[in-house]
């Protein structure tokens, strides 16, 4: 049988139903958008037009280096730091993620970064939280938001993020993450404020495994974490390289991972696509899902993942089909949501 071409991908790709559970707010603004924004504060840009402005972008996630890629980040914190951006960039992300079959999404952002810039974390939330109410994915019934902590921060830093979380749990919040850098910034370093979430009743999803060892995989869901942000080196333990235990553990744990295939690369978590740790974890039972993590960052969309594992692996549109019914039974939206999500996705099948 002769292999479907790129265009035939893409459209398998896109007509799958997907579910979006790992993508942050600040590295997946439009570039026009970003463009328009950064001129209207007075940011300077590292190039004048927005085709320029893509090419920077592209550069920078194919230069091999975790400082490269992470470089736009103040560029986009920056440009969206106040109220009205915020709603904006909210809005449009989710806007092009209906548009791209996605039929469940969570965004997440370190709100307290829009502090400096002076936006409280309070006023951050409530405005994100109002672009996903107007988007075509409407809070509470499609789209929610998770409050991030930044890991490398103090427990006190840490806690604060908790706090604004767990005040706006119940009205579009579902959820709590640790992100950042996570060599040198296990989960435990944060026990107390996990625990506060935890006892408070609101999901935890955490980063770990992707720059750290598949025991951090372990650690963050023995800390309360009902999902692992990336967790590729889960793979470990099917390997020798870490005790198979460890698999069996992260099965009775009922961890989900929310695994960002294109974004490893460029990070340099995995070598390539066609050898993602994503294909061997999937085998091997884990539960699991594709997704984004930052379209604008890895020039990436919903559709173009779904593509690019198509083509590079052995998976194909079922395997496809299965994660988005995982993501949607781990999601933290309200199970009328996740319910809403499973019957777009059996009737694709």
């Amino acid at each position: 049988m002769t292999a479907p071409d790129t265009a035939t991908l893409h459209d398998i790709a896109r007509r799958v139903p997907k579910v979006l559970l790992h993508e942050h707010l600040d590295g997946g603004l439009r570039v026009a958008t970003l463009r328009e924004l950064a001129l209207a504060h007075g940011l300077a840009l590292p190039a004048a037009d927005e085709a320029g402005l893509a090419a920077w972008f592209d550069a920078n996630a194919h230069a091999g280096s975790l400082e490269k890629y992470l470089e736009g980040f103040a560029l986009t914190v920056a440009a969206m730091a106040t109220p009205d951006a915020m709603r904006r960039v909210t809005r449009e992300a989710a806007d092009d993620a209906a548009d791209d079959g996605v039929v469940l999404a969570e965004f997440r952002i370190a709100s307290l970064l829009f502090e400096p810039h002076g936006t409280p974390g309070d006023v951050a939330v409530e405005a994100m939280l109002q672009g996903l109410a107007d988007s075509r994915l409407p809070l509470h019934t499609h789209s929610g938001l998770i409050v991030c902590a930044m890991r490398h921060e103090d427990e006190a830093s840490t806690r604060r993020a908790a706090e604004l979380a767990l005040r706006w749990m119940g009205r579009g919040v579902v959820g709590f993450d640790l992100a950042g850098a996570e060599a040198g910034h296990p989960p435990g370093k944060h026990a107390r404020t996990l625990a506060l979430v935890r006892e408070a009743g609101l999901a935890m999803t955490l980063h770990a495994g992707e720059a750290d060892s598949a025991e951090r995989v372990l650690e963050a869901g023995r800390l309360g974490a009902r999902r692992i942000g990336h967790g590729v080196r889960l793979v470990d333990a099917l390997t020798g390289a870490a005790p198979a235990a460890l698999l069996d553990e992260a099965r009775a744990l009922g961890l989900h991972l929310e695994v960002c295939p294109t974004s490893n690369v460029h990070t340099g978590a995995a070598a390539s696509i066609a050898t993602h740790p994503i294909t061997a974890l999937w085998r091997a039972g884990v539960s699991l899902s594709y997704h984004t993590d930052n379209r604008l960052m890895s020039r990436v969309s919903p559709s173009s993942e779904a593509a690019a594992l198509l083509r590079e692996t052995p998976l194909g549109r079922d395997d496809l089909l299965a994660m988005a019914r995982q993501g949607a039974a781990a999601s933290f939206l309200p199970e009328a949501a996740r319910q809403r999500a499973l019957a777009l996705i059996d009737a694709a099948a």
